[in-house]
């Protein structure tokens, strides 16, 4: 397809607008996510044929799908409407950077740069993880929702993120599936701890996505063969130092 690489910028572009449309109609807010759907099934199905084949679609797709359908519903809860035009626009860039990064990864190989899927799925998932915690916490306070039904909601979003984490550092998906399922758990041990403390959800949700980095961050470094007692000590260190950071600055009912 002779526009391939137009389609990095334009399919983002549709996205923002569907999201200004939700945020004006926001009853249309299921007809707006299937559109989103496709345009994200289109683009990744058209890249995934022109790469060869390399990679399935649906591999491509999780990311910016998890990752707009998390700040659309996290922004159920938000109150400042400048936040939530601000929280489109950063995901406009997003889905720019992450489809441009795809579109070298895949078609004009010679101008990718490498380790740049890896990294940009590092920070992306972070920020989706974040954003579910954030509504699921939400969800429970505004609307009373068994907590057990939302875990296994948080449970479902963190196995669907550690596949794709799976896929993009090339993990041995044999291998991969026992840690999907086993930070899968210890999540949901933590996400039923933390609900616990009276914080707001922002804060909750900002405490789930911490440690769910360091997990995930600590399984890659080992994949990677990278594992050791430094790698060890900057995630804890920065660990800590950031809940610690977000306990101390946060407002306690």
């Amino acid at each position: 397809m002779k526009y391939n690489k137009f389609l990095t910028l334009i399919v983002p572009v549709l996205v923002y607008v569907l999201e200004e449309i939700y945020f004006l109609y926001p009853q249309k807010v299921y007809v707006i996510l299937v559109l989103i759907f496709l345009s994200f099934f289109f683009l990744t199905r058209q890249y995934s044929l022109e790469g060869g084949g390399e990679e399935k679609f649906y591999n491509l797709m999780i990311l910016p799908t998890l990752f707009t359908f998390g700040l659309i519903v996290f922004s159920f809860y938000v109150s400042s409407k400048i936040f939530i035009h601000f929280s489109f626009v950063v995901n406009l860039v997003f889905l720019y950077f992450y489809f441009r990064t795809i579109y070298y990864y895949l078609i004009k190989k010679e101008g990718y740069i490498t380790g740049a899927m890896e990294n940009l799925s590092a920070y992306g998932n972070f920020l989706t993880f974040f954003f579910f915690s954030s509504f699921f916490y939400a969800t429970q306070k505004y609307l009373g929702i068994n907590i057990w039904k939302l875990v296994a909601f948080v449970m479902i979003i963190s196995f669907l993120i550690m596949y794709q984490i799976v896929w993009v550092n090339k993990i041995d998906k044999r291998i991969g599936l026992f840690y999907i399922f086993l930070i899968g758990l210890i999540i949901v041990e933590l996400a039923w701890s933390i609900s616990f403390l009276t914080l707001n959800f922002y804060v909750l949700g900002l405490l789930l996505a911490i440690n769910f980095y360091i997990l995930v961050g600590l399984t890659r470094f080992y994949f990677m063969g990278r594992f050791n007692a430094k790698i060890v000590k900057m995630y804890l260190v920065y660990g800590l130092f950031s809940i610690l950071t977000v306990l101390l600055s946060a407002r306690w009912i």
